[in-house]
């Protein structure tokens, strides 16, 4: 039957479903990251560098997700939203988000 595929194949071990959209991007890691990240593939505990990033990248949002949530619930515990004051105060502290960290380098003609 064309197009059949395994259960396992599928789904794959952690519940991944056929037909997930993917996008293919680029990313910029640390030398020693990708080097430890392709330890773990040769060492057979990683599949392969892609579903790797993959995984982490999940797990961060999972991460993240759970830290709104905490958050949230502090706020109701604390008295609700920051106010306007509270808002500017923690701007102050934190760096702004999408702050460029130097300058990048150009790529080769």
């Amino acid at each position: 039957m064309r197009g059949a595929v395994s259960r396992q194949h599928a789904y794959g071990w952690r519940g991944m479903v056929l037909g997930m959209a993917t996008v293919k991007i680029t990313i910029t890691l640390e030398r020693d990251q990708v080097e430890a990240i392709r330890a773990l593939v040769a060492a057979g505990q990683a599949a392969n560098v892609s579903g790797f990033v993959k995984h982490a990248v999940g797990t961060a949002l999972l991460d993240a997700a759970g830290w709104k949530e905490m958050l949230q619930e502090a706020l109701q515990e604390t008295g609700g939203p920051l106010t306007n004051r509270e808002r500017a105060w923690a701007d102050a502290l934190l760096p702004p988000q999408g702050r460029k960290r130097g300058p990048r380098k150009r790529k080769a003609a």
